[in-house]
């Protein structure tokens, strides 16, 4: 149901009702439309009305408004719903003035459209607190601002409605910044991704889902894609901050080779395997990987949780002469609780080769036939399993990680 400006409601998993919001691409569409409709007409606007590529329209109130002879700033503060964006309650400034078509044409970093028949063209740069690409492999070009296709293409538009509303001719240059992008951009990826000095100005439809597992899983396989452009062949995968804490602690390893996958297992490996990676080394916690030995892509609790189920399921063989042993691992609260019960037995190890034997089954079924192997670990009794060539392709990312450093020595 849409709500104010616009906005809607979704429902989670929980049926909790969240309110959806719109991104940086949206606002700043808003914003650069009702600079220029500011400029051309001589009056100053308290809100802007856009349609979003969703269909649903954005109807947002307008800050910070300066309208002078030559140029028209305004800005829109981001609302990005109930969605956990670093971007929430930042402000999207826009302004737009009058063009010198020969100068701009000539300048760098300056996206440009040739306007309809008749009239000149739009300008569209970037100020404080947006990034500029660095690498090649995005929606963007190298030496040019994050700004994304979609928001280019809504903000271009929405200056040529205001432009031929108008009944103006003449060429416009349009500006984006965020006085907080470079600040807010810390808490983003951009830098590993190859955008330095500020946030990416992002968006395809318009609209902010709530928690949206298509964003994340968006974000995953760009930074593969990313790394496989810059011509990588191996790569690390980790669901998160354990899994990255113990490559770089126990394992040596950087996640410059790494990407942070989180739940989306299958998601990541069927990526990884798409974008041609040769090798793919999987480190996790068993607490997680354990799931994936049963065939479960997704590790969200959402999904089920048969962790003990499935620990039982590779220990059966090994259980002989052992009564009441299923009882207390299918009870057993946590992966670290299993492990010690089956430390205790003498069957840790044979059973943690089952669970790797399964876990790469699994893994190398979902990236495609690749080559993955795997290491996994609790935090009371460290590496726990290995797969057979995962030793071997943990030295070959050692020797990188070695000639990396001897080349900045």
């Amino acid at each position: 149901m849409p709500g104010k400006n616009g906005q809607e409601r979704c429902r989670t998993m929980e049926k909790q009702e969240l309110r959806s919001g719109f991104t940086t691409g949206t606002c700043a569409a808003v914003a650069a439309k009702a600079a220029a409709v500011m400029l051309l007409t001589g009056c100053e606007l308290q809100h802007m009305t856009l349609m979003t590529p969703k269909g649903r329209s954005a109807d947002l109130p307008l800050f910070h408004v300066i309208l002078r002879q030559e140029k028209a700033v305004c800005a829109v503060k981001k609302d990005a719903g109930d969605d956990p964006d670093v971007t929430h309650q930042a402000m999207v400034f826009a302004s737009v003035q009058y063009s010198d078509e020969k100068k701009e044409r000539q300048a760098a970093g300056i996206y440009h459209r040739e306007g309809e028949e008749g009239k000149g063209p739009l300008f569209l740069t970037a100020g404080e607190g947006i990034g500029w690409v660095t690498k090649p492999g995005l929606s963007c070009p190298v030496g040019m601002p994050a700004i994304n296709p979609v928001p280019r293409d809504m903000i271009f538009c929405g200056v040529e409605e205001a432009r031929r509303e108008a009944g103006f001719d003449g060429s416009l240059t349009v500006t984006i910044w965020m006085p907080e992008g470079k600040k807010l951009a810390e808490k983003t990826f951009n830098s590993r991704l190859g955008i330095e000095g500020g946030l990416s100005i992002l968006g395809t439809t318009g609209i902010v889902k709530p928690m949206s597992e298509e964003a994340l899983i968006a974000t995953i396989r760009l930074e593969l894609h990313m790394k496989a452009v810059s011509g990588k062949k191996q790569v690390i995968l980790v669901p998160g901050n354990y899994g990255e804490a113990f490559i770089q602690e126990t394992l040596g390893l950087d996640l410059k080779d790494g990407v942070i996958c989180s739940n989306f297992i299958g998601e990541a490996l069927q990526s990884a395997g798409e974008e041609g990676f040769h090798q793919i080394l999987f480190a996790g916690h068993i607490g997680k990987l354990i799931k994936t030995a049963g065939g479960v892509p997704n590790t969200h609790s959402k999904y089920g949780d048969r962790r003990m189920e499935i620990l039982w399921d590779c220990t059966a063989p090994f259980t002989e002469g052992r009564a009441g042993l299923k009882d207390k691992i299918l009870t057993a609260n946590t992966m670290e609780e299993a492990a010690g019960i089956l430390k205790s037995c003498g069957i840790l190890e044979p059973v943690m080769e089952e669970v790797m034997d399964r876990i790469q089954r699994y893994m190398t079924l979902w990236s495609g036939g690749r080559k993955v192997e795997v290491v996994t670990f609790s935090t009371m009794y460290g590496i726990l399993g290995t797969s057979r060539g995962a030793m071997k392709l943990i030295g070959l990312f050692s020797g990188a990680e070695s000639g990396r450093k001897e080349q900045e020595e």
